[in-house]
């Protein structure tokens, strides 16, 4: 059996930037086993699966280790495969989800998905939290179990940060998420899986889905200019609307070819 396969870097238009992803095209579902095994072959942050029913398109995310519940950076090299590959004539596309529909479109070159609004509340900097980071957040929020975001004092401290990942691996989240106003941009952030091999993130749309959120309040603006500064760094235009945010980004092709297995 082959599988095409498109590797995609994403929020970027440089390559060896921005948050890659192996995007494989199925004809039908293969056994999950299957589907983790490839994407821990792969190594790559995300690996997306797709099938195609009628005019949806299926999907699915595997990190090396794990299903990916929600990939943003998986979506949007998924969706630039479908505008610029498999159907350059569409100006959108649904993909369906285990968590339901994400309706993604192309706009002057650009992906933009829309995603849920993630509530958060304030919870109290723990010592393991404050120990972990390394500094002392101005405030700390959470969504759910899933994931924190630690406000900090400046984009430099951001940039500076040695999170400290035997600690943070203590705490009951998934994610580590800290952020603060930017020079250049509305906010910057960066992302910790603690539990992950690949601990940071490159590039995370679906940590967004609470930052958006919070700076569009905090700036009062709706339209917002996001950068990660993670070692590959990428960029992200945000917007919040009413009941959910659209994020827009950028992607390129670094490689395509087939998986025999």
């Amino acid at each position: 059996m082959k599988i095409q396969t498109y590797h995609i870097d994403t929020f970027t238009e440089k390559l060896f930037t921005g948050n890659s992803a192996i995007v494989c095209v199925l004809e039908e579902w293969l056994p999950e086993v299957t589907l983790q095994t490839i994407a821990a072959e792969n190594n790559q942050p995300a690996t997306a699966f797709l099938v195609k029913d009628n005019e949806k398109y299926y999907i699915r995310w595997f990190s090396p280790e794990y299903e990916i519940p929600l990939c943003g950076h998986g979506t949007l090299a998924a969706a630039w495969v479908v505008f610029n590959i498999l159907e350059p004539i569409k100006g959108h596309v649904e993909f369906v989800t285990k968590n339901g529909l994400l309706t993604v479109r192309n706009i002057n070159g650009a992906v933009v998905i829309d995603f849920p609004i993630h509530q958060y509340e304030e919870i109290a900097a723990s010592p393991i939290l404050i120990d972990g980071l390394g500094v002392t957040p101005t405030k700390v929020f959470a969504y759910k179990k899933e994931r924190f975001f630690a406000l900090l004092s400046s984009e430099d401290v951001v940039k500076n940060l040695k999170p400290d990942m035997s600690l943070l691996k203590k705490l009951d989240y998934r994610g580590a998420v800290v952020t603060a106003p930017g020079s250049e941009y509305d906010f910057v952030s960066r992302v910790f899986y603690p539990n992950k091999i690949m601990f940071e993130d490159a590039v995370t749309g679906s940590a967004h889905c609470l930052l958006v959120p919070y700076w569009a309040e905090k700036l009062n603006k709706k339209l917002l200019h996001a950068h990660q500064v993670s070692p590959r760094g990428g960029d992200l235009v945000c917007e919040l609307h009413a009941d959910h945010i659209t994020l827009s980004g950028k992607a390129v092709m670094y490689m395509q070819g087939f998986i025999v297995i």
